[in-house]
């Protein structure tokens, strides 16, 4: 059922979010540390917070081979893989260079069967229109068609960016942002984000600044702020997905929007002290719980070896 918006700023419940963007293997590399592989993408990481914080949710992506598993190895109660597609080849991979503080300095990108994922995303959008939708306007999805047909069909939705493309993308979103319900970027995007468009023409915009919090601003106008209450060390690839995606499931069940980041930047705070999620073999299970341990890792149902850190290499 579509949630509509209500005079108090509340949103009614709905059914499922379905998350369009990539799954992929992620290389995040510091200075200061050992490098590792971990599963990633923003489809994966928005629907896994949005199913932790009680809304449904379906990563919509194409995979390959290598990652065709994923449904019975990566299982979390109440979140949907009917929406994945398989395809012959290699999944995307991104290899993330940050700065000792956190910062990405660069991203080197090989997409793989990605590159199939919008056309797989347009046919889920036309059989699927009941779903609230979120889109991660990364490169190699043709956000322009995608953001037209969701305009179009679809019900109520939401989009964010990914700084590398964000230069790009964000000037080719802009005729559709004033319809989107909510809107994420970080602070350098939110500098991109105004050059192109009238901020008070976005209906609420959530703006993350790292280990400073994240704001909302509605119309234009600052509403909510919040912050971690301590400093947070750890694996930031992923962290402003895991708001996204917590923000959204809250934002759909009503909750207001200080509420709403409250939690946001609690989740992604945990999602920064936790392990990172490792890119599973098919013979490996991770039963990752809503009930998640108060450090923000997840559990397996295999041995104890299986639920180590992910093997460092070069």
């Amino acid at each position: 059922m579509p949630a509509h918006p209500c005079d108090t700023g509340r949103l009614s419940a709905v059914g499922r979010l379905s998350v369009i963007g990539n799954i992929s293997r992620d290389r995040p590399r510091y200075p200061d540390r050992a490098a590792h592989e971990q599963l990633g993408g923003a489809a994966l990481l928005v629907a896994l917070a949005a199913v932790r914080a009680g809304m449904p949710a379906a990563p919509v992506a194409v995979v390959g081979d290598d990652l065709a598993h994923l449904p019975g190895a990566v299982v979390l109660e109440g979140l949907d893989w009917t929406a994945l597609g398989i395809q012959n080849g290699v999944s995307a991979s991104f290899s993330l260079n940050y700065d000792t503080a956190g910062g990405l300095v660069s991203v080197v990108t090989e997409y793989g069967v990605a590159v199939q994922g919008t056309e797989h995303a347009l046919r889920h959008v036309e059989a699927h229109l009941d779903d609230a939708y979120h889109l991660c306007c990364r490169r190699p999805l043709d956000v322009a068609r995608l953001l037209d047909v969701l305009v179009s069909r679809a019900g109520r939705f939401s989009v964010d960016f990914f700084l590398p493309s964000a230069q790009e993308l964000i000037p080719r979103a802009v005729p559709w942002l004033h319809s989107a319900a909510f809107v994420f970027v970080n602070l350098s995007e939110y500098r991109l984000l105004a050059e192109a468009v009238d901020i008070s023409a976005l209906p609420e915009l959530v703006i993350t600044d790292g280990p400073r919090g994240a704001r909302v601003l509605v119309r234009g106008v600052p509403i909510a702020a919040s912050s971690p209450p301590i400093p947070v060390d750890g694996e930031v690839t992923g962290a402003g997905d895991t708001l996204a995606g917590t923000y959204l499931a809250r934002r759909h069940a009503g909750a207001e929007p200080d509420i709403a980041l409250s939690a946001g930047v609690a989740a992604a705070s945990a999602h920064i002290r936790s392990l990172p999620l490792p890119v599973p073999t098919p013979l490996v299970t991770h039963a990752v719980h809503d009930a998640r341990p108060t450090d923000g890792s997840f559990r397996c149902t295999t041995s104890p070896t299986d639920c180590s850190p992910p093997m460092t290499g070069s």
